[in-house]
């Protein structure tokens, strides 16, 4: 399987194959016809709190943001990560769309590095 990365403000193309909308809230000015989203995995998404508290952050902070997005991950949704890997294996390729501008500093990066070994 192939795991992309993809902001929701790209085009969407059928090279992105199943599309997994990853971030808690909607991408804004983004329509539903044009997001093309398969599925929206809310619960795998940073905590409200932690989302809020990295938007005020500076980018060198990112390492702190990442490991605190690790454990929530390892802990409070850990079934959510699990449940998200068993749908995504029967897929050839699958895109991570996310809203945030950063394309290398962002919870989809880390979410991406997640759900590597469980696929």
């Amino acid at each position: 399987m192939e795991l992309r990365r993809k902001r929701a403000y790209d085009t969407a193309s059928a090279d992105d194959g199943f599309r997994v909308l990853v971030d808690r809230l909607w991408p804004r000015g983004v329509s539903k016809e044009r997001a093309a989203i398969d599925l929206w995995a809310k619960d795998t998404a940073p905590s409200p709190e932690l989302r809020r508290q990295w938007h005020g952050a500076p980018a060198e902070e990112w390492s702190t943001y990442a490991d605190r997005y690790r454990a929530e991950l390892a802990e409070d949704s850990a079934h959510a990560l699990e449940d998200l890997a068993a749908q995504l294996r029967s897929h050839r390729v699958v895109t991570l769309v996310y809203a945030a501008h950063d394309l290398e500093h962002n919870h989809a990066v880390v979410l991406e590095e997640a759900l590597r070994p469980l696929l």
